[in-house]
């Protein structure tokens, strides 16, 4: 089960309200002529080190509002890109692990995780709601009833890709990122079918390589549709980055198997 919780943008000051949402069953998708890209980091940002970035978007005029996890710690928050100071602060109730959230109209909408009960990412195009469950599905969500109204699985080469988490809506395509990967799927919205990969362990490794020992797994998409600009952190990470793709024909299926779907996830 899905737990959702809608929260005015006047934000950070009022109730909270909490929504529950079933899951259904699911749909295969198709395999995807292969496109993957590698990226460059066109500018970087300073990020909060003790976020355990669990959503992210970007909301105009450099701003950007992130949702952080863990237990106690977890809280919505509305944040300068430039100086990655926070600038208005909702702590969540201890009982409470934030995970995805998102920006439709005037409202966030943010899903949380509790005890046997799972809501990873979210996302939307304007109109829907998009979110994960850390499963391979992605799900449809009719923002004004929060019910499911349509589910696909994701696959690439036959083998589903699980572990799908933040999740944002990118030029008609859902972006997800692949928890304990360096990787993001580019999904279809419309049937679940896998449109190509971006890989970023180098963000990682540059971070481990400056002395950052405390750092989790890459998580954290935002997208200014103005400036079509793209924006990606890490849970405990004390940078963000501005990125582009960077097509890259050097990557074999095989590879991507094992950067983006490992072992553990590969199901016949």
């Amino acid at each position: 089960m899905m737990m959702m919780m809608m929260i005015g943008l006047v934000l950070l000051s009022g109730a909270v309200l909490l929504l529950c949402m079933p899951l259904n069953s699911c749909n295969e998708s198709l395999n995807m002529s292969q496109r993957v890209h590698r990226i460059e980091v066109v500018a970087e940002f300073p990020h909060d080190p003790d976020a355990f970035t669990q959503g992210l978007l970007y909301a105009g005029h450099d701003t950007l509002f992130e949702s952080t996890g863990l237990y106690g710690k977890s809280s919505v928050r509305k944040v300068d890109l430039r100086t990655g100071k926070i600038e208005v602060l909702q702590q969540m109730d201890g009982s409470y692990f934030g995970e995805g959230l998102t920006l439709l109209g005037e409202k966030l909408f943010q899903v949380a995780w509790l005890t046997h009960t799972d809501g990873w990412g979210l996302a939307t195009d304007g109109k829907v709601l998009f979110g994960s469950d850390g499963s391979s599905t992605l799900y449809r969500i009719d923002p004004g009833t929060l019910k499911i109204t349509d589910k696909h699985t994701v696959r690439y080469n036959g083998h589903e890709v699980n572990n799908l988490n933040e999740l944002e809506h990118i030029n008609g395509e859902v972006w997800a990122n692949v928890w304990e990967s360096d990787c993001i799927a580019r999904i279809s919205p419309k049937d679940g079918s896998l449109l190509g990969w971006i890989l970023l362990p180098d963000l990682r490794k540059g971070l481990l390589k400056s002395g950052s020992r405390g750092i989790d797994v890459l998580n954290g998409i935002a997208w200014d549709s103005e400036k079509q600009r793209i924006f990606v952190t890490g849970k405990l990470w004390p940078k963000l980055y501005q990125i582009k793709l960077k097509p890259t024909s050097e990557v074999h299926s095989m590879q991507i198997e094992q950067q983006c779907l490992g072992k553990n996830n590969i199901a016949s």
